[in-house]
């Protein structure tokens, strides 16, 4: 159970900045790579300064982890607010770009000089979030993705603020005839998209590795998608979605080990769940046909 919650902390967090994304109409495809920018934000805050007392660094490894996320959603909002670009395209290859970029970070600046392998060196322990659950891998984080769950519902569902963000992303045409800046909803849900995608990068190097390695993410901004979708971009339904998809997943490695059932069963099932999910309102309008 410890272990699903471990997994089921990033996907929460990736999974609320891309409802965010999806209530406004930015199809926020790139959590993975804003997920990779925030590790690389809380890396390089551990390495320059790892003196800083604990709560200060704990304040400025999510401020900074929520910033460089959302700066990079930022891009590709920008183009789509201004210019009309796809974010779609746009977010993915910004992925790509964002994978390299720790792969070329972890054989130069940020390598471990005494390490062959391509990693950082292990970040000091003011870095470091608070295990809640002795021995299992159960940390802080969790409770960091229940906090911005709550946050993320107040905003969207409490707010003036959130309020247009949905309604620009219900119709924008409507809202830009009753004088509703579409562009610069579009552009504020573009950041916290990417915020809260980085905050899910810096959760898995203060909560498990404590260090940048290659692969830190197992896809799990591109899963978010699925949690989102899954979760109806409630964050309510995405806490529950989350847990679902992570004990999906951590099962189907403890069926392989103890039945010999390959873990490609758990990716059939999330694309199936997909496929439903996108077919329902076509299965609805033959119904009623």
């Amino acid at each position: 159970m410890a272990e699903v919650l471990v997994r089921a902390t990033p996907l929460m967090l990736a999974a609320l900045g891309v409802s965010v994304g999806f209530r406004t109409g930015f199809l926020n495809i790139g959590a993975e790579g804003q997920l990779y920018l925030g590790a690389i934000s809380i890396t390089w805050l551990g390495m320059t300064f790892p003196t800083l007392p604990a709560p200060l660094m704990l304040v400025l490894s999510l401020v900074l982890g929520f910033l460089s996320g959302g700066l990079w959603a930022l891009i590709p909002g920008l183009l789509k607010a201004k210019f009309g670009l796809s974010e779609v395209i746009n977010t993915i290859m910004l992925n790509y770009i964002a994978i390299n970029l720790v792969g070329i970070l972890v054989r130069t600046s940020l390598k471990d000089p005494t390490y062959p392998y391509p990693m950082s060196p292990m970040l000091p322990a003011s870095t470091n979030f608070l295990q809640l659950l002795s021995p299992t891998r159960l940390h802080a984080g969790l409770l960091l993705a229940l906090v911005c769950a709550a946050l993320v519902y107040l905003l969207m569902f409490q707010t003036t603020l959130g309020f247009c963000m949905r309604a620009v992303g219900l119709n924008a045409r409507a809202c830009q005839c009753s004088g509703i800046a579409v562009s610069k909803y579009v552009i504020i849900s573009s950041l916290i998209s990417g915020g809260l995608s980085g905050l899910a990068g810096v959760s898995e190097i203060a909560g498990l590795h404590h260090r940048l390695i290659e692969g830190i993410s197992p896809s799990y901004g591109y899963l978010a998608i699925i949690v989102s979708l899954l979760g109806r971009n409630n964050p309510v339904g995405i806490v529950f979605a989350s847990l679902g998809i992570a004990a999906l997943q951590v099962g189907s490695m403890s069926m392989q080990r103890s039945s010999g059932v390959p873990t490609s069963i758990a990716s059939i099932i999330m694309g199936l769940v997909v496929i439903m999910i996108l077919s329902r309102k076509s299965l609805f309008r033959c119904k009623e046909a």
